[in-house]
Formats: structure tokens, C-alpha cells, sequence
């Protein structure tokens, strides 16, 4: 398995490299990062095959819109796939300052939320504006949810239900103007309903399949099923799994850090960075067509590259499973035909 080999998606119209980079981190989520370290961390990213790309406006509160625009404005539109959200606007405001939302140096913008049809429509036109790109291949609907949005999930649902949101979204790829549309969120069930009301092609899911978490694996069984592709995104799980004690962007509480450490224990017993399994593991679910990771800097994205293409041994899944540390049904990169 290469991080540049391509996986086919939204029935044959997007290929998506098996490794992608998401833009969170270069647009300055908890660190800054300067324009000129974005550039060049997307230049090594090009340069080691990537072409899957993923960002959204509530990143950097547009920042990453614009970096990532500006870099991919200079290769050929044939060559890559760029993905972005929709369900905030985001309206200019002075008062933003640096740390907002986590954004260490956020442009000054203010994320609302919006999912009905009008506001879909807009946010997708602002995004082709800020990434100076006639258009995007794929559109996800950004962080709906209950666990994300409480007392006002049901308006929010509503708003993207009967207040015509999917309509926007078929209406747009209908249209030509995006190639496949779906959810990027932090919460499988939701994307679980949503599949009930909208045609959907393909949808990130953010930390809920990796190394750490399998209680999604019944429903990306029924997603491999239908045909619905998934991206998994937060494979390190917020960092716990890179050597952070963060988890769902908060610290990490202690029985994870002790599944951590055992799962970064059994993986040295067979001379694997903890990194590299769990960079590799979602690749084995027949549903799952990418990993993306966040990557602020080339040597970032070098690393990430080793890990994904590192050899893992056959024997350290069944150690895994073994020791009650890996879901014994959940399928690992060999029974796909997918380990290097």
C-alpha cells in the first residue's frame, strides 16, 4: 500500500489517493502556522503523490480555504481532488481574536451556522471564491449532529431536511458544479439518517474507526453495502494515538491512556510505531477509501508517508485481537489485500 495509490469513489467520478492531507492544521488549529510553512508542507505533500485534499471554511475561519487555494490554483485541475463543507457562513467580525475556536491566528470571520438551502448555496459559491477554483469536487455537510449541537440538533436537521439543505447539495452535484456530496462529522449516527433522506456518494467520519474506536464497524459494514465510500479522518484520535494525551480534542481520560499505551506496547513488540498501525487500520474496512491526517510542516508530511507505507506483520493484528485491543471482527489491512 502506497499513499499515493487511488481508490475510485461516488461511482467512478473522483479517484482519492489512499493517503490525503487535511488542511486543519495548516490553518492553524492550537499552533500557528505561517504562510510560508503552509506552502511549502502542500508542496511536500504534492510532491510525495497526494492529490486529495480536504478543507472547510471553519478552518482558520477561511484561512485554510485560501491556502490550499492558493497553492492548488497553480496545478493543473485534473490532477487532484479538493474537498470542502458547507452548514457555517461566516460573516466579518473585528472582534475576532487570535485562539478563537482553537484557531490560533483566525482571519476575522465568525462561523453561524446555517443548513437550509440558501445558506448551502452561498457557502458553496464563497468557497469556489476563496479557493479561486471553478469548482469543488467534493461538499460535505460540516459537524451536524446531537452530540455536536444539543437542544439545536432538531432545528438544524430540519433546516437541512425539509429546509431544503440536501436539495442543495443534489441540485449542485446534479448540476456539475460538485462530484459527490455526503457529511463530514464527528458522530456516525448521523450519518447513518442522513443516508435515509439524501443519496449520498461518500462522507468523512472523524475519529470514530480507528485503532482506538471501533463502534462504528457495524455501520461501515452497512456503508460497504450500499456502496457508500468513507474517508477517515482523526486516526490518531485527536493525538492520543501520536503521542499526545488529547482525545476528541480534549485531554484524554485515564482508561484511554491505558489503552494507548497498550496498544503503542504491543506494537513495539513487533518493532511498529503505534503511528503506523493506526495510520493503516481503517484501510482494511472494504468501505473505507482514504485516511487523512493533518500535517503542518514537510517533515510532517514525510513521516506520515513512512508510517502509511511502513510493512506492519501479519501477526501484530492478531496480537491486537488476541488482547482484546482490536474489535475481533473488524477487518485489517491484510484481509483486504491492502498491507504493504
Amino acid at each position: 500500500m502506497k499513499a499515493a495509490d487511488l481508490r475510485t469513489v461516488a461511482a467512478g467520478r473522483l479517484r482519492l489517493t489512499a493517503l490525503g492531507l487535511g488542511a486543519a492544521a495548516l490553518a492553524g488549529m492550537y499552533e500557528p502556522v505561517d504562510a510560508q510553512e503552509a506552502a511549502d508542507t502542500l508542496a511536500a505533500a504534492w510532491d510525495a503523490g497526494l492529490r486529495y485534499l480536504d478543507t472547510a471554511p471553519y478552518y482558520g475561519y477561511t484561512l485554510g480555504e485560501h491556502r490550499v487555494g492558493a497553492f492548488l490554483r497553480e496545478r493543473p485541475r485534473q490532477d487532484f481532488v479538493i474537498g470542502t463543507k458547507v452548514g457555517r457562513l461566516m460573516q466579518p467580525d473585528a472582534s475576532v481574536r487570535a485562539g478563537s475556536d482553537g484557531w490560533a491566528r483566525p482571519l476575522p470571520f465568525r462561523p453561524v451556522f446555517d443548513y437550509g438551502r440558501d445558506a448551502i448555496l452561498r457557502s458553496a459559491e464563497d468557497s469556489l471564491q476563496r479557493l479561486g477554483l471553478d469548482r469543488v469536487d467534493m461538499l460535505l455537510v460540516h459537524d451536524i449532529g446531537r452530540v455536536t449541537h444539543g437542544d439545536r440538533h432538531a432545528a438544524h436537521w430540519q433546516a437541512l431536511t425539509r429546509g431544503g439543505g440536501f436539495r442543495a447539495l443534489e441540485e449542485l452535484r446534479r448540476d456539475g458544479r460538485v462530484a459527490a456530496i455526503g457529511l463530514g462529522v464527528n458522530e456516525w449516527r448521523v450519518m447513518q439518517d442522513a443516508m435515509q433522506e439524501c443519496d449520498l456518494d461518500c462522507s468523512l467520519l472523524a475519529g470514530r474507526y480507528t485503532l482506538l474506536e471501533q463502534r462504528s464497524l457495524p455501520f461501515l459494514d452497512e456503508c460497504a453495502r450500499r456502496g457508500h465510500a468513507i474517508v477517515v479522518g482523526g486516526a490518531f484520535n485527536s493525538g492520543l494515538l501520536a503521542g499526545q494525551a488529547k482525545f476528541d480534542y480534549a485531554d484524554a481520560p485515564p482508561e484511554l491512556l491505558r489503552r494507548a499505551a497498550a496498544l503503542r506496547a504491543t506494537c513495539a513488540e513487533f518493532d511498529v510505531p503505534l503511528e503506523a498501525a493506526a495510520l493503516q487500520f481503517p484501510l482494511g474496512h472494504p468501505a473505507v477509501a482514504s485516511v487523512l491526517s493533518g500535517m503542518r510542516s514537510p517533515a510532517q508530511v514525510r513521516q506520515n508517508v513512512a508510517w502509511f507505507e511502513r510493512p506492519i506483520p501479519a501477526g501484530l493484528w492478531d496480537a491486537l485481537r488476541e488482547r482484546g485491543l482490536l474489535e475481533g471482527a473488524a477487518p485489517c489491512p491484510r484481509d483486504r489485500g491492502t498491507a504493504p
